[in-house]
């Protein structure tokens, strides 16, 4: 069985994992992924973004928040991929999916997740571009994606 939660440096193929993902899923009427690609978040013409994260914590706290989305939603499967390092515009920097029995708790499994991971898990990007370099900072509309799923608890 594959490894729901990863951290990994190395570049991934979306859909090699997708169809992997899906081909493990047993007792699901839904599988439902999102995968992010490094963008230009300053429009500064970004040139590299750099991904720090501490390896054990980090994979920890994915674990974590997979199993409550996994209790909290149903869901039969999830799984977390993330990169670290040096990547370039466009690159895949990440992806999740979901499994369960409905699309509803499917959706709503890969939406929680999404939302921790731009707000709440333990990885630092920093912005390169011709002008010079930095950390990108939390922002507001991440952090209210977050509280929606606070005040559905």
């Amino acid at each position: 069985m594959a490894v729901p939660v990863r951290v990994q440096q190395d570049a991934f193929d979306m859909g090699a994992e997708l169809n992997a993902f899906a081909s493990r899923v047993t007792g699901a009427g839904a599988v439902v992924s999102f995968s992010g690609i490094t963008r230009d978040l300053a429009g500064g013409g970004l040139q590299v973004m750099e991904i720090e994260h501490f390896p054990g914590m980090t994979e920890k706290a994915l674990a974590d928040i997979r199993d409550q989305a996994m209790a909290r939603f149903g869901l039969v499967d999830a799984m977390i991929l993330h990169r670290f390092g040096r990547l370039g515009p466009a690159d895949p920097i990440m992806m999740v999916a979901t499994a369960a029995r409905h699309r509803a708790d499917a959706f709503a499994g890969a939406e929680f997740l999404m939302d921790y991971l731009k707000s709440r898990a333990p990885f630092w990007k920093k912005e390169v571009t011709a002008g010079g370099s930095a950390w990108v900072a939390a922002r507001d509309e991440d952090e209210d994606a977050l509280a929606r799923w606070q005040s559905r608890a």
